[in-house]
């Protein structure tokens, strides 16, 4: 059996693992492994892990048991992102980053670009510098004894901001080098699995209130999962596309089978969210090899839950990774750096002149330092006098076990020891002074504090809502607008449906300008 799992992982450097209870001195260290004995799968492919190659560290890339590939964003640091972890029992015999073709090594990559005419160099590279999709290609063995290539897309789809056209223009472009890649790897006799978050709730049953949505079925994404995907039923019927939606193919009719939720609103608690990870194969390859596909909704630690499927295949392992692997990066190679890659040799004969000329120069001003230091250190004939060396016991003193006295101290007289007697009269008014005195500075200090209280009138007490009559939270503007900034009160409650009396209710209001 071939057991793969996809987690959308929310950073993957994130204290937030739900699972993992060691200090942050040992997070770093253990987090990946511990993440992967949990999900106990051949292959585990993350999104959104959220690093770069500059601040990938060797116990997140290198787990034993494991190799590991891993695509990065070009364009910002601590953005998207993309990992395969292969168990040393799946390792592929290929691995290549992107969708393109342009971040391709041509050694150990996959290949199969298919017609990409209908792109731009600028615009291929573009698609592929947020790092967004990583492909490995295994060996597999069906339970017959035939042995067959089955090419992996890790894929973390670009989310479409309401407020940004432009970043709906780039998912859709993004979804169409997609597909064209996939079907030139299913025309080279390749099978495949697209799996990640595709950041598309496809059905109505996929999405909590898509009811409420206006024009649902007429969003471009869920068009375009249309013509990729087949018609629901694995045995028999009509189908489109190319590929099944796994999960579908085993719970056709399976509600609130949700994937994401608001992690601001506390949606998960009452499962208000929508299904946008996905498991999904080539036809013949679910029909003949897939034996389950489901979600793991308990596995807390991101925005996002796990996905996976379970084939009834064997992996044929290759005998050493591919170049893409991140134990042949040289940070983590075990190989040292060399200085004189990071020199230039001098090969103009003017320039070497010049250096020859330089290190003279140098060697002289060096000889003259020395010169100037000796002749300024004191001679041995002069170690007695005064601006010589001092003596080793100048720095001694004798012990205060044993006080000497000086002939030039001079004690005090007895009569200054000894304290004139008070009268009994001054001692009482200088008591009933102090008290005065006391009672004065604290009814100052109550008029001044009740003078700011009256200026300042501290936080205000937070209202009540209207549908359960509890206290709200307040939260901030965060989207560009006339409003950015601005404080509002809502319901405490998690979000959850409309008809569900435990969920938020719809109460709102602003927060008064301070």
């Amino acid at each position: 059996m071939l057991r793969v799992v996809s987690w959308n992982v929310n950073g993957i450097r994130s204290p937030l693992q739900g699972m993992i209870y060691e200090e942050p001195s040992n997070y770093a260290a253990m987090v990946v492994g511990r993440i992967l004995d949990k999900l106990d799968a051949d292959i585990v492919c993350f999104q959104e892990t959220k690093v770069t190659r500059d601040v990938l560290t060797e116990p997140l890339a290198i787990t034993e048991g494991y190799n590991s590939y891993f695509s990065f964003s070009r364009s910002r640091s601590g953005y998207s992102g993309v990992a395969t972890f292969c168990k040393d029992s799946a390792t592929p015999v290929a691995a290549e980053e992107g969708l393109s073709g342009l971040l391709a090594t041509q050694k150990g990559d996959v290949g199969c670009y298919g017609n990409m005419d209908e792109f731009t160099q600028e615009e291929l590279r573009a698609l592929d510098s947020e790092g967004r999709a990583l492909l490995t290609q295994h060996k597999i063995r069906t339970w017959e004894g035939k042995e067959k290539i089955l090419t992996l897309i890790n894929v973390y789809c670009p989310h479409a901001d309401p407020g940004k056209p432009e970043r709906l223009a780039f998912k859709m472009r993004f979804y169409s080098l997609l597909k064209i890649r996939a079907e030139a790897l299913l025309a080279a006799g390749s099978h495949v699995i697209i799996l990640g978050d595709l950041n598309t709730a496809h059905r109505p049953i996929d999405h909590w209130d898509a009811v409420n949505l206006e024009c649902f079925e007429e969003d471009p994404g869920r068009k375009w999962m249309d013509s990729l995907l087949s018609s629901l039923g694995c045995q028999t019927g009509s189908h489109v596309g190319p590929f099944i939606d796994s999960y579908r193919c085993f719970q056709p009719k399976q509600e609130g089978a949700f994937t994401c939720w608001s992690a601001v609103s506390g949606a998960r608690h009452l499962n208000y969210g929508s299904r946008l990870d996905y498991v999904l194969g080539d036809r013949t390859l679910v029909i003949d090899t897939f034996q389950d596909s489901f979600l793991l909704p308990e596995v807390m630690g991101s925005d996002h839950c796990p996905v996976g499927a379970v084939l009834s295949v064997s992996s044929v392992p290759a005998k050493e990774c591919p170049p893409l692997c991140t134990r042949f990066l040289p940070e983590f190679a075990g190989t040292q750096l060399k200085i004189r890659r990071f020199l230039v040799r001098l090969k103009d004969p003017v320039f070497r002149h010049s250096a020859l000329k330089l290190n003279n120069k140098t060697q002289v001003q060096m000889h003259q330092n020395k010169a100037r230091v000796r002749s300024t250190r004191p001679r041995p004939s002069q170690a007695g006098s005064s601006r010589g060396q001092k003596n080793l016991t100048s720095y001694f003193q004798p012990s205060s076990s044993h006080p000497q006295a000086s002939p030039n101290l001079e004690l005090p007289s007895v009569g200054a020891l000894v304290t004139p007697k008070t009268s009994e009269k001054e001692v009482m008014a200088k008591v009933v002074e102090g008290q005065a005195s006391a009672s004065e500075a604290k009814d100052e200090k109550e008029i001044r504090t009740s003078f700011w209280k009256s200026v300042l009138g501290g936080p205000l007490s937070m209202p009540l809502c209207r549908g359960h009559r509890e206290p709200c939270v307040r939260r901030t503007v965060k989207k560009p607008g006339p409003n950015l900034g601005r404080h509002f009160y809502i319901c405490a409650r998690p979000q959850g449906p409309p008809t569900d009396p435990s969920s938020r209710c719809n109460f709102f209001l602003w927060s008064r300008p301070s």
